[in-house]
């Protein structure tokens, strides 16, 4: 922690830190059709002691069913009957499982254009994405469209696994050409972080236990690199962002005049004493008490859930947010974002919505939509007039009342924000306020003085 904490303050959120380092973590994995993904997933699960038995026989059975002598390991991710029947994935599969080291919240997620949109959905809250990569045809237009998608959504950790090395004789050279390739790309893109790992999912070499197959590789297997990436940021280096969920007002005999404001702190940290402005209002007060699970404390940082009361009686509601007075953020009704759209009906311009931001949810019109993002090789369309299931593009929005947006690259939480359909309540769009990729020359230069990969 820094030194604007005290030593006890720092001591406590260390502690913190260490706990959700070794709690927790998100990940999301993509890859191109046939690449062994739901292998992947499976041999992960299973290497790793997190199958029962029922569902291991349960594997083996539908194995057997159609032909096969050896359990499918993807049969454990693919449920649906049309994935098991097609052999790909089409929606996404959360799966939870454990080791003495590490709780993990798997996002599998499918790798087929048409479902770019379940991609975004699963990596939204990813803090590591594994993409996968054929040995034999390396880098193709959907392994760009993924490492594309990750830096779009500020996934901070990127995992290249390069599978089927079984199939080029587990060739190092292989290995490191598409390392190499995928590496500098996906830098290009301000990408912050990329470890290629080498492993076949089907034999489960660099999966869970180290290959006897590729004694030139002397980093971690995938399960090792999961359990061990840094997982969280320091929470003092980030503005407070406070979004009030809700107001509490018990008014009984024994508090009759208490006001508090719960909800979730979305970054940074929050201490008594602290001036903070309520957003969009612009009033301001100071922070009297914070209660956390029924405990008053002095000091509170993201993620926690927390009750703050205030010196001053202020109309504040649901959808308010709380900053500190020397670090508020912006209110605007002019809202420019990268949105990828999810909905079969089209966006386009003129479209009534409503946008929902942290715990604010307002009406808001399409006004313009100035481009759409090619993935592919990341070129844009320009005014395209309207966007289609699975596109990503640029849309310019007029909100009725104001937003209190922080930037995507600077908040994954405060920066981001869905479009809903006002008349059904179905969510339309994903939107990431701000620029489209983060700057990334020192990450490309960074990668090309590591040879392309992370040993």
């Amino acid at each position: 922690m820094t030194s604007n904490l005290t030593s006890g303050e720092q001591a406590a959120a260390a502690a913190v830190e260490r706990s959700a380092a070794t709690s927790q973590l998100r990940f999301a994995t993509a890859g191109s059709v046939d690449d062994g993904k739901s292998t992947l997933v499976g041999r992960l699960l299973h290497d790793s002691k997190s199958v029962l038995a029922d569902q291991l026989e349960a594997v083996a059975h539908a194995s057997r069913s159609r032909g096969q002598e050896a359990p499918d390991l993807a049969l454990l991710t693919d449920g649906l009957r049309a994935e098991r029947e097609q052999g790909i994935t089409i929606d996404v599969a959360y799966r939870y499982f454990a080791t003495p080291k590490r709780r993990f919240i798997l996002a599998d997620t499918p790798g087929h254009v048409q479902y770019t949109r379940n991609m975004v959905t699963g990596a939204s809250t990813a803090e590591l994405a594994v993409v996968l990569v054929d040995a034999r045809n390396g880098v193709v237009e959907q392994t760009r469209r993924h490492a594309a998608v990750a830096a779009l959504l500020r996934v901070p950790h990127v995992v290249l696994a390069v599978n089927k090395m079984d199939l080029v004789d587990y060739a190092e050279p292989v290995f490191a050409a598409i390392a190499e390739e995928f590496t500098t790309y996906a830098a290009s893109l301000g990408v912050p972080e990329i470890t290629a790992i080498p492993i076949s999912a089907l034999a489960g070499d660099n999966v869970v236990t180290p290959s006897a197959n590729m004694d030139w590789y002397g980093g971690p297997t995938v399960l090792e690199h999961l359990e061990t990436v840094p997982v969280g940021t320091d929470p003092s280096q980030d503005p407070a962002r406070f979004p009030v969920q809700y107001v509490i007002r018990p008014q009984t005999a024994e508090h009759p005049d208490y006001r508090g404001y719960a909800g979730q702190i979305a970054s940074g940290v929050l201490r008594t004493g602290d001036a903070v402005t309520v957003l969009p209002s612009g009033r301001t007060s100071t922070i009297t008490g914070i209660d956390a699970l029924g405990t008053m404390v002095d000091v509170a940082w993201a993620p926690q859930s927390v009750t703050v009361t205030l010196a001053d009686d202020l109309d504040i509601s649901r959808g308010d947010l709380l900053a500190p007075s020397d670090h508020t953020p912006e209110t605007t009704q002019d809202v420019e974002a990268t949105v990828c759209h999810l909905h079969d009906r089209p966006l386009r311009v003129g479209d009534r919505v409503l946008l929902k931001h942290t715990t604010r949810t307002v009406k808001a019109i399409i006004k313009d939509i100035p481009s759409r993002l090619t993935l592919a090789d990341l070129s844009h369309h320009p005014a395209p007039g309207e966007l289609a299931a699975n596109d990503i593009g640029r849309v310019v929005l007029r909100t009725s009342e104001p937003l209190a947006l922080d930037a995507y690259d600077a908040s994954r939480r405060t920066g981001s924000f869905l479009l809903i359909d006002p008349a059904d309540g179905t969510t339309l769009t994903a939107g990431m306020a701000g620029d489209s990729f983060a700057a990334s020359a020192e990450g490309a230069e960074a990668a090309r003085d590591d040879e392309g990969w992370d040993f």
